[in-house]
């Protein structure tokens, strides 16, 4: 029934299927089985006693049920700061909108914020600071900013001579690599190496990347150490047991993520405003059986077509097909969104900085298939993955 209903839809878009095939076994692991470098406190803790602290985190630095923050103060640890990406420390805040330093109500800790005057730590911040901690949960894509995080982290304290300490957790994209690698043209805060939109490494495993490769500023090379994952199976989904954003509430929304957030960069909706945030997408001009209406509500103020009527497409099914689904980005529904809008300014500026690329806003305009777009990439990701062989763990 799930796969009439999916034929159904697309066909009401004027879509075709793509192709039910895959080449590696996908598996979902449950987030009761969810594990992370942070667990294995034995390996990370000795080289944070006596040291002044530094902590990277958010809402998803947690050991078990316990917020990794937490942990280390209980254990004695001295945590002097807490530095926070986009989203806060409690993770609640819009996607763009500033975060402001302060302390933590639990602990007391002083907060700076890494998505508010500055993105990269200051001298001044990590003045009193002998050792920093990283524990942010990626997603495995390009444009999704921690990666950028603990790029600007790495740089400041290889500038101040602090090593740094990853703890490495799943990429729940991690099973494959696709997309148009960034050209350094188009480089920014949602993309600043030379890698395609899925590059298939977990954040410790790119983070030797960055370091090794020379990609920040000045060629700079950072003491890094990265604390592994038990048991890591690179072929598998990860249900994350804390959502990674507000706007990624599920395994679901964070699977299609790398696909529909390209229409972040249009004039269509990915459902901010509803309760299926990147599993749906519609704008009020376009076919569809599926049909929402966005709304201000927490995580997503002020989104995209604000009580506007969209119709368009619910992908939740096509997520649950995932052991049958291409591992790969899904450029057709994108394409079919375009065929339909063209005539409406459909691309905004942002669509460049997403794809790190210009041509792909090109070819589709010049009506190419996903197809054809896909073998235009086949060098550049050859390339690529000559490099991230080099720093894989697992």
């Amino acid at each position: 029934m799930r796969n009439i209903t999916r034929l159904i839809l697309f066909l009401a878009l004027g879509m075709s299927l793509p192709f039910q095939g895959n080449a590696q076994s996908v598996r979902l692991i449950p987030k009761e089985q969810y594990v992370s470098g942070a667990l294995d406190t034995e390996n990370y803790f000795r080289l944070l006693t006596d040291q002044r602290v530094g902590v990277v985190a958010n809402q998803t630095s947690i050991i078990g049920n316990t917020h990794l923050v937490d942990t280390l103060v209980v254990s004695g640890i001295n945590v002097k700061r807490i530095f926070t990406p986009e989203h806060g420390f409690r993770g609640a805040a819009d996607a763009g909108a500033k975060v402001t330093n302060g302390k933590d109500e639990k602990t007391g800790i002083e907060i700076a914020s890494l998505y508010g005057k500055t993105k990269k730590p200051t001298p001044e911040m990590l003045k009193d600071i002998d050792v920093m901690l990283f524990d942010l949960q990626d997603v495995g894509v390009r444009f999704y900013t921690y990666i950028s995080t603990l790029t600007y982290v790495m740089e400041a304290c290889a500038e101040q001579d602090i090593p740094v300490i990853v703890l490495d957790r799943p990429n729940p994209n991690g099973f494959y690599i696709d997309g148009p690698v960034l050209k350094a043209e188009n480089k920014s805060f949602v993309g600043m190496h030379p890698v395609p939109v899925v590059y298939g490494m977990t954040i410790g495993e790119y983070g030797k990347m960055v370091n090794c490769e020379g990609w920040m500023k000045d060629g700079v090379h950072c003491e890094l150490t990265v604390v592994s994952i038990p048991g890591y199976d690179r072929n598998a989904i990860y249900e994350l047991p804390v959502k990674p954003s507000p706007n990624l509430p599920n395994w679901e929304a964070v699977y299609l993520y790398p696909s529909l957030c390209f229409f972040e960069g249009t004039i269509v909706s990915v459902g901010r405003g509803t309760d299926k945030p990147f599993q749906i997408f519609g704008h009020p001009d376009m076919r569809g059986e599926f049909s929402f209406t966005p709304e201000s509500k927490a995580g997503a103020s002020k989104p995209l077509l604000e009580g506007q009527h969209c119709r368009g497409l619910d992908l939740t099914d096509y997520a649950h097909d995932y052991a049958v689904n291409p591992g790969e980005l899904h450029l057709e529904w994108l394409i079919s969104a375009y065929q339909q809008l063209k005539d409406k300014s459909f691309f905004t500026n942002y669509f460049r900085l997403l794809s790190g690329d210009k041509q792909l806003q090109k070819d589709i305009e010049n009506g190419k298939s996903a197809d054809e777009i896909r073998a235009s990439w086949v060098s550049d990701l050859e390339t690529f993955k000559a490099i991230r062989n080099k720093y894989l763990i697992y």
